[in-house]
């Protein structure tokens, strides 16, 4: 039997995110997967073994790139202050960038991350760890707080993943004319950025550095 005409790995991943964030793991299908790829079955399984080494792929695919992002910054040049603002940047840039982030991570939250194999689960982890890595020169030069570094990542990625999750309903409530009338006004993603900066920069900025800022 002939071996299937080769496609990019990546364009399987492209469609499997897009199903994965419709239906989720469980509901997801690798015929929908297929079709929306406009590839044939074989060559999925080709590439990826099943559903199940597609799905961790997928997720290998999008953490790896954050983390890599983190890890450029982390090693870079930028003094504390600038490296956690590149951070947020960054956070938000692909959150933006693969729309299938925000849905699929929260059913896997809500599940216990019982679809990830300790590969899946390292290259999740390196993003904390990058983060983690960010913070470090800030705490060690007394320009932000000690705080745990898992605390703060939390702190800084969730607002970003829910405001990004909800542009459908803002979407909604402005075509609807409900926005104006509950927040005021409606916000860009850069002004949610410069938000999140501002208050992040605050947050765990070191006790001292507060005071004498109050002073």
């Amino acid at each position: 039997m002939p071996r299937p005409a080769r496609v990019s790995p990546d364009r399987i991943l492209d469609a499997a995110a897009l199903e994965f964030a419709a239906r989720g793991y469980a509901g997801a299908r690798v015929d929908h997967i297929a079709r929306r790829g406009r590839v044939n079955k074989a060559m999925l399984y080709y590439h990826f073994g099943s559903k199940q080494g597609l799905y961790r792929a997928l997720l290998r695919r999008t953490f790896g790139a954050i983390a890599a992002d983190l890890q450029a910054i982390a090693s870079g040049p930028l003094d504390p202050a600038s490296r956690l603002d590149a951070a947020v940047s960054a956070f938000v840039r692909h959150i933006e960038t693969h729309a299938h982030f925000p849905s699929i991570m929260l059913r896997e939250v809500a599940e216990g991350g019982t679809h990830l194999d300790a590969d899946t689960m390292a290259a999740v982890a390196a993003v904390p760890q990058a983060f983690a890595a960010i913070l470090k020169p800030g705490v060690e030069d007394g320009v932000f707080d000690g705080v745990h570094p898992l605390s703060a990542y939390f702190i800084t990625i969730a607002p970003i993943v829910m405001f990004v999750a909800s542009a459908p309903l803002r979407a909604q409530a402005a075509q609807r004319r409900i926005s104006p009338t509950v927040v005021g006004r409606r916000i860009s993603t850069d002004a949610f950025m410069a938000d999140v900066k501002r208050a992040l920069q605050r947050a765990f900025a070191a006790r001292s550095s507060v005071h004498q800022g109050r002073s």
